[in-house]
């Protein structure tokens, strides 16, 4: 095994039990760098997971990893105190030999290390209704145990990150600033962005009065973060937590129903395609609200579809906005990637508007099956 001396370096720094034996690079993230070591200690074997937290995105990665560790601490001790084994269900940092979690170095950057989540796996495509129910339900433990967490602790990782009056000034200077002259051919997709953005802006003006309450929010509820097993299907551990802010409940489950529910790729050209499937919207808000009903709000609760409405506009305005300033954040494979994942958004959002009174019905109905 032949390990990149630097590389080596900054493993040596944390406290690894036994010898190190494999280290193989992880490459399907798009965030950190990440690598998966395994180490023999008398004759058993252990992996753990190394990463590189990205200062380009996270520009305080000493907030971030405090937030990871408030909120592991904090989930640990909500399972023990329901009697469940923390075990293997909730991310363990690896401590760093002279203290702390992250090794912070010069040249390359901070790092962290994980325990692995054992006999687990991670899916990118929803096989059967069932692993969507699982991945309802792991989100909604996730809230429903960080629900008592004291919110000022937390640390704003990236700012505005869903504010969402922010994001549509954003978008207008895109639009007045027209940077790569693309405005003129797409004055349809600016037009539906615009038409909607006071009212997708309720979810940001009911936090800033109170009427929704500040919570734990993951920020990337997608389906590949949280660890399934590989035997049962039962969702174990929700992972990447670097995003972990003061946020609403509606956005975890707002993201996750656009992209989970959707029946189609995020960047799918054939919009007859794109649509929001109902029974997975159903199974998942099956799992998530079980485990929140009696942790959030009724009002939470009962708003939930406007999470996903909120999130699916947010993601196509964004795209969109991206387009206009040409292509300078987001990863494209072609010219035309973002106007295209903005207009994928668009018709799903579309459609949601016009599934919303089932939507809303269904929330409501197993609101009072679980309360």
């Amino acid at each position: 095994m032949t390990i990149d001396s630097k590389l080596k370096a900054i493993i040596d720094r944390f406290d690894f039990p036994g010898e190190l034996v494999e280290c193989m690079e992880i490459k399907t993230g798009h965030i950190n760098r990440t690598y998966r070591l395994r180490f023999i200690q008398s004759g058993s074997a252990a992996d753990y997971v190394l990463q590189r937290i990205n200062n380009y995105v996270f520009k305080k990665p000493w907030e971030v990893m405090e937030n990871v560790q408030l909120v592991t601490e904090h989930l640990r001790a909500a399972m023990r105190a329901r009697g469940i084994d923390p075990e293997n269900r909730v991310l363990k940092l690896v401590r760093v030999k002279t203290g702390g979690a992250m090794v912070e170095d010069g040249e390359d950057g901070f790092w962290r290390a994980y325990e692995f989540i054992r006999h687990a796996a991670t899916i990118d495509r929803i096989e059967n209704p069932g692993q969507f129910r699982q991945i309802g339900a792991a989100f909604g433990q996730f809230q429903g145990m960080l629900s008592d967490f004291p919110i000022e602790r937390l640390h704003e990782t990236i700012p505005h990150f869903h504010d969402t009056r922010k994001r549509v000034g954003d978008f207008e200077r895109s639009v007045a600033l027209d940077v790569a002259d693309r405005a003129g051919g797409v004055q349809a997709d600016i037009a539906f962005i615009r038409s909607r953005g006071e009212a997708m802006c309720r979810i940001v003006d009911r936090l800033k009065s109170g009427e929704l309450p500040l919570r734990v929010t993951h920020n990337d509820t997608k389906i590949n973060n949280v660890m399934l097993d590989v035997e049962t299907g039962e969702a174990l551990c929700v992972i990447d937590l670097d995003t972990v802010m003061p946020g609403s409940a509606l956005y975890d489950f707002g993201d996750a129903i656009r992209y989970g529910a959707s029946t189609a790729a995020e960047d799918e050209t054939d919009l007859d395609k794109v649509s929001l499937d109902m029974d997975l919207f159903t199974v998942f808000s099956e799992g998530f609200i079980a485990n929140t009903a009696a942790r959030l709000t009724d009002v939470e609760l009962k708003s939930l579809p406007l999470g996903a409405l909120v999130m699916t506009y947010e993601n196509a305005l964004r795209f969109l906005a991206d387009y206009l300033d040409g292509d300078t954040y987001y990863k494209i494979d072609y010219p035309a990637h973002n106007l295209d994942r903005a207009r994928c958004q668009c018709r799903l959002l579309a459609d949601m508007e016009a599934n919303q009174d089932s939507m809303y019905d269904i929330v409501a109905g197993l609101c009072r099956r679980f309360q």
